[in-house]
């Protein structure tokens, strides 16, 4: 049951490189996090695939991923600011 689950995940990560993967999951979190109507947690999820976009590996994605990984850590702490009451 597992090996056919890790196959799944090998073949779609064979397509896309590791940058576009992290970039499927940030967009996902962020839609999960929005019914939820909290926007420390949309600033947190921002600050923290920020920080995971900052220390990828170059070889594993290009360079316009550190950059969105810059704007999310300006980006994220603004957010989790204003948020608070």
């Amino acid at each position: 049951m597992m090996d056919i689950a890790l196959q799944i995940v090998d073949n779609f990560l064979l397509q896309y490189n590791v940058g576009q993967a992290l970039l499927l999951l940030l967009i996902v979190s962020v839609l999960g996090a929005l019914p939820l109507k909290s926007m420390k947690l949309v600033g947190l999820t921002m600050v923290t695939f920020g920080a995971i976009f900052v220390v990828t590996p170059g070889s594993l994605a290009p360079l316009q991923y550190k950059f969105l990984g810059l704007g999310l850590l300006f980006v994220g702490p603004m957010i989790l600011v204003a948020s608070r009451k």
